[in-house]
């Protein structure tokens, strides 16, 4: 998988909670770990998440996908990397690939809806969003 070099890179620390009983981290917490590097992806483009809400727009998933290629277990150091590969209208689309030791462990996208946070209909993403798209 290509990572984009303006992907924003998180770092994690596995904690035991985030572990099965097999020793390795629970499939539905990759989709935590992409809803984390999301969240700095977001501050790192422009206003924080936060404040898009606070400015009336929010992102709900919509669709979500996650490709498992490897384990990751308590302990291990990951790299979350996050980048937004497609941006139009009222959707976009966050790629995400979780690394330990540059090793691709998953990957994965989850795609969002623009809406108002008050009437909650669809609303026109912002510009500064759609500046930063790296296509696949």
């Amino acid at each position: 998988m290509d990572i984009p070099a303006s992907a924003v890179r998180t770092s994690y620390r596995v904690p035991y909670a985030d572990t099965d009983m097999m020793g390795v981290v629970y499939y539905g917490n990759y989709l935590t770990l992409f809803e984390r590097s999301r969240n700095e992806l977001m501050r790192a483009l422009g206003p924080s998440y936060a404040q898009m809400e606070a400015d009336g727009l929010m992102l709900p998933v919509i669709e979500a996908h996650v490709d498992y290629r490897a384990p990751a277990r308590y302990d291990d150091v990951l790299e979350i990397a996050a980048w937004l590969s497609e941006a139009h209208g009222v959707r976009c689309k966050v790629r995400n690939a979780v690394l330990r030791g540059g090793e691709l462990l998953a990957s994965g996208w989850t795609v969002h809806a623009c809406v108002d946070a008050k009437s909650r209909r669809p609303a026109r993403l912002p510009e500064w969003l759609k500046a930063e798209v790296v296509p696949d």
